[in-house]
């Protein structure tokens, strides 16, 4: 469910689900109950919300620069519309024109779309593939190492990499930095 807490102003969303961890210490299936219908003798609470690359950053595991990087591909991800659509869009598209230099809706999503192409062209297959899978399309990192045949705890080194290149591709340095007022 849903819930939207308000703090200093912000508003978060927040789906907060409750989800039993197995003997492995790998989150089960999205019920309160365990296979044999018992309750789970541990569970864990998650935020549905959260993406992978918000999680990795708020615990520290990445530094503001590739988290702002992986933001930023991934918002031209959404922008440019690559995400496989379930059903036909209905919603009016509405624009305000403010003068020659503002692109229409249909230009700013070609931009995005060329954006997105030339960060995936820059880090190349190797790194492409992880990248995709945790920033755009929302896959957890032990969930993209297992896809891919990688050895556990090998996705988020990768991943780290791939960010920085990333960083580097967009100018990420000193432009990150000021918009997040360090």
């Amino acid at each position: 469910m849903p819930k939207n807490n308000t703090a200093m102003g912000e508003t978060r969303n927040r789906m907060l689900v409750e989800q039993p961890v197995t003997d492995n210490n790998i989150v089960a299936a999205r019920s309160n109950k365990t296979s044999n219908g018992q309750k789970p003798r541990r569970s864990v609470t998650v935020n549905l919300a959260e993406s992978p690359l918000g999680w990795l950053h708020a615990r520290g595991h990445l530094t503001d620069r590739q988290f702002d990087a992986g933001e930023r591909l991934r918002s031209d991800w959404e922008r440019a519309n690559l995400s496989s659509g379930i059903t036909m869009s209905w919603d009016p598209v509405r624009h305000k024109r403010n003068g020659p230099a503002r692109l229409s809706p249909a230009e700013m999503q070609v931009a995005a779309k060329q954006r997105f192409q030339d960060a995936e062209a820059f880090l190349g297959p190797d790194l492409n593939d992880i990248a995709w899978r945790v920033i755009c399309a929302g896959d957890a990192v032990p969930v993209a190492e297992k896809d891919l045949g990688w050895p556990a705890r090998s996705g988020k080194l990768v991943l780290r990499i791939a960010l920085d290149r990333i960083a580097d591709f967009t100018g990420c340095r000193d432009r990150c930095n000021i918009a997040r007022g360090k």
